[in-house]
């Protein structure tokens, strides 16, 4: 006859870090893909912990990364879809295009008024062809006020094309039409 062990609040804290843990890793997964992976998970535990004790039922666990990797293989046959990495691509691609045209403003203003400090006109700067506006700086007396210098459409379609790349997003299609299909059917 088998003994059963009494698990305590640390025992059940300890399983719920390895629970909450693989949940981390498994963040690409649609939510009740994880949210099945973690109830087993937690159930497979607190039943090897009643067995074994709970240092060795995390013990045979092994490596929660390489088992959420597994689980990412298995849903969508290689790594998943990244939002996180699509949305720091996104700002760290937007932000360097911004500060590359306010660089580029900045430096044609400096360079006009090092020229003349008591510069006075209207200046029409070319842009980028297909990339940035044209820009239209007005002088006066050293001071400039300035109009255009916007990034143009094919860029926003460049960057976000490229997260999508980036991200992997066309992994998440499948899982949404697994999803949907799913949910008509059951």
């Amino acid at each position: 006859m088998t003994e059963t062990l009494i698990l305590t609040w640390k025992d059940r804290m300890r399983i719920e870090r390895a629970v909450w843990t693989l949940d981390s890793y498994l963040r690409n997964l649609p939510r009740k893909s994880r949210i099945a992976k973690r109830r087993e998970l937690r159930v497979n535990l607190r039943a090897a912990s009643a067995d074994v004790g709970v240092n060795e039922a995390l013990r045979r666990l092994g490596n929660i990364r390489t088992m959420a990797a597994e689980y990412l293989v298995t849903e969508y046959g290689g790594p998943g879809p990244s939002w996180i990495v699509t949305t720091y691509f996104l700002f760290a691609a937007f932000y360097f295009m911004i500060w590359f045209e306010n660089a580029r403003i900045d430096a044609f203003k400096a360079g006009a008024i090092a020229a003349n400090p008591h510069l006075t006109g209207t200046f029409h700067f070319t842009g980028v062809a297909y990339v940035f506006t044209n820009d239209v700086f007005i002088f006066t007396n050293g001071k400039v006020s300035e109009v255009g210098g916007t990034l143009l459409p094919l860029v926003y379609l460049c960057i976000f094309a490229l997260a999508v790349l980036v991200g992997r997003l066309w992994r998440a299609i499948p899982a949404v039409r697994q999803r949907s299909l799913g949910a008509i059917n059951g």
